[in-house]
């Protein structure tokens, strides 16, 4: 990773894609060193095909799944008569652009690779694009290296839905600060049927639009702008609940998509099927995880109280995240909420928090060169604690990437 210490000067002659190619594809080479050394953990014969069935666990069976089998028109059952896993939690974009992309390189595992990996350096391009309307080209940059070389970096290897998803999501984002709302009629739906996420996108499109009404007299609204605004807003939710709908038709249950989801949650909470309520995933898992611990659950309550006002104040105050604009802290507010009102955090936390990587911008930001390789060789740690634990070790539920 020496050519990663300094990004600013890594091809300064070469065009922006070319210079982020760089970066990015320096990054796989670390990235892929790791997946082999977890890969052969075990002490296998062939590491090869250890690692190819590494970057195919768990969520990537699924999506293989979907693109095998489609969806069920009958919920499966357990012995309890309670909804099984199922195939109606995975969305079908990636799952069937992969099957796509994989009928050119003879297997679906292939395509699904391929599909990340194009993703994530695309969705690259795109954060440093976006963080260019914000930020100096340093910063942009170093933003660009701490994404491609992050804790998370795994994910741009494996047959998950989040590299893809990025790329959405960040183009989504680019065209809202660019005040482009066309191209979210398009996005929208990508994001929507990539993955779970695009309700926390129609929160911020409503707080996007009040603050630019309340701002209007210093950054000028246009009438088309409101209706762009009201209209992707109202479609992000259409398609948020959209396969909720789907899913009631398609099986004749109306509640089939939410237990399908507390399917999931049973893996840890077993009385977790008397149905979904909001935020109820973090209180619970905030009792849960605190005693597992050993400290009891008003210390979990506690705990989340704190961890919430400090993302509160980390938002509204912290003088980096602040330069990155009004749009990118509403977006990460935003998608905060979101995880708060649905999510019951366990391992994969760590990967949920993925869409919360522009704010990379702010930790770019100070110039210091100690600042910036210092930030840079803790991502590299973490990346490798992430890979080793979720991979080398995740062989439960208890360690789910």
């Amino acid at each position: 990773m020496a050519q990663l210490t300094a990004p600013a000067r890594v091809g300064a002659r070469l065009p922006i894609a070319a210079r982020i190619a760089l970066i990015y594809v320096a990054a796989r080479v670390v990235t892929v060193v790791f997946l082999v050394i977890a890969a052969s953990a075990g002490g296998v014969s062939d590491p090869a095909s250890a690692l190819s069935s590494l970057l195919l666990r768990w969520d990537a069976q699924w999506y293989w799944f979907v693109a095998e089998h489609g969806y069920p028109t009958e919920l499966p059952l357990t012995d309890s008569g309670q909804v099984a896993e199922n195939q109606w939690a995975f969305m079908p974009i990636y799952a069937y652009l992969s099957a796509v992309v994989g009928a050119l390189f003879g297997s679906w595992g292939a395509g699904a690779t391929v599909v990340s990996l194009v993703s994530g350096y695309l969705a690259s391009l795109v954060l440093f694009r976006m963080l260019r309307l914000r930020v100096d080209e340093s910063t942009a940059t170093w933003a660009v290296v701490f994404f491609a070389a992050g804790p998370l970096a795994g994910l741009f290897h494996v047959g998950y839905a989040e590299s893809l998803f990025l790329l959405w999501l960040f183009l989504a984002l680019w065209q809202v600060l660019r005040r482009q709302y066309a191209w979210l009629y398009l996005l929208i739906p990508l994001m929507g049927y990539t993955r779970p996420g695009v309700l926390a996108f129609a929160l911020f499109l409503g707080l996007h639009g009040i603050v630019r009404w309340v701002r209007r007299r210093v950054d000028p609204l246009s009438v088309r702008e409101i209706v762009h605004i009201v209209a992707t807003g109202a479609l992000a939710v259409v398609v948020g609940f959209s396969w909720q709908f789907l899913a009631a038709v398609a099986t004749g249950d109306p509640g089939a998509y939410l237990a399908t989801e507390l399917a999931w949650r049973r893996n840890w909470i077993s009385d977790a099927g008397g149905g979904f309520v909001p935020f109820d995933g973090f209180v619970q898992a905030a009792g849960f995880w605190f005693t597992d611990w050993g400290f009891g659950p008003v210390v979990g309550y506690v705990a989340l109280g704190l961890l919430v006002a400090g993302l509160v104040a980390l938002l509204l105050f912290e003088p980096h995240v602040r330069r990155l604009g009004v749009d990118l802290r509403l977006w990460s507010a935003s998608y905060l909420l979101y995880l708060l009102a649905v999510f019951f955090p366990q391992s994969s936390v760590f990967r949920l928090l993925a869409p919360l990587s522009p704010l990379w911008g702010a930790v770019a930001m100070p110039r210091s060169r100690v600042w910036r390789v210092g930030v840079l060789a803790l991502c590299l740690v973490a990346q490798w604690w992430w890979i080793y634990n979720m991979y080398a070790l995740g062989t439960t539920y208890w360690q789910i990437p």
